[in-house]
């Protein structure tokens, strides 16, 4: 029997992409896996990144016998999606932000990608909205601390609502903005508390019914598989697996890749 489809990104920001897909395929087994030990991956380097991203993700597939890997996580996906499709022998889904989608719903087409550091500067991501709102105005808006809020908040921590308000600042700049999307996987967990510091009703667009209906056209084929529930982090803490266990997930197990440290 094969292994669970293996949901990776840096830290639990994939969980909201395990929210999506059981949403679509609830019978499908998942299994997940995070290098939090180098949270946040968007103040990187693009080269280390890249050799750790391929470290650690073919240490949990070897560690889950996967059937699939999905990548939770819109820097390792424009950095590194190709190479692990060169290196693993199962099917390797990618995230991206979702720039078409956004374009089409917004109606006064002002539209802002809101996404950590890496994303928004990255070339990846102005030819998408070349390619797909090349007729919007699109505004990008760096937003790292909301990883770590998000993070703190599937701890069960209180996030700070002066950090969201502060992140989301710039985006009111634009009086016709009217859609907003969220290039991180981490920031639909803090979905609430976005629609909460917003002026007005916006339109907040994910990636993840997007990534569930590409996982439901790689794995359809695919046996059910075994392993359901398991879970490997680089950095094991109590908060951690707690936040893991609200979405099923069993305890962390620890995952040792060979490049382990990084120095600025």
């Amino acid at each position: 029997m094969s292994g669970p489809i293996l949901i990776f990104d840096s830290g639990v920001g994939g969980l909201s992409v395990v929210a999506a897909i059981r949403r679509r395929l609830p019978e499908v087994a998942l299994g997940y896996a995070c290098d939090n030990a180098m949270l946040p991956y968007g103040t990187k380097p693009d080269d280390w990144l890249v050799a750790r991203i391929l470290d650690v993700c073919q240490a949990a597939v070897a560690a889950s016998h996967a059937s699939a890997l999905v990548v939770a996580c819109n820097t390792a996906s424009t950095l590194a999606l190709e190479a692990l499709r060169a290196c693993l022998t199962i099917p390797v889904i990618g995230t991206v932000p979702a720039i078409k989608p956004a374009a089409a719903a917004s109606a006064s087409g002002h539209l802002a990608l809101l996404a950590t550091s890496a994303t928004v500067h990255r070339p990846y991501t102005r030819r998408l909205i070349e390619d797909f709102a090349g007729d919007c105005e699109v505004m990008r808006v760096a937003a790292d601390p909301l990883v770590a809020q998000a993070e703190q908040r599937l701890a069960g921590e209180p996030v700070d609502a002066g950090v969201v308000a502060d992140c989301l600042a710039p985006l009111w700049t634009d009086p016709a903005l009217d859609t907003v999307v969220l290039g991180c996987t981490h920031f639909p967990l803090l979905a609430a508390e976005l629609a909460s510091a917003a002026p007005r009703p916006i339109h907040w667009i994910d990636s993840g019914d997007a990534i569930a209906r590409r996982v439901a056209q790689v794995v359809a084929p695919l046996p059910r598989g075994e392993g359901a529930g398991a879970a490997w982090v680089t950095a094991p803490s109590e908060a951690l697996a707690a936040a893991l266990a609200g979405y099923g997930f069993a305890t962390p197990q620890g995952l040792v890749p060979a490049t382990t440290a990084f120095e600025a």
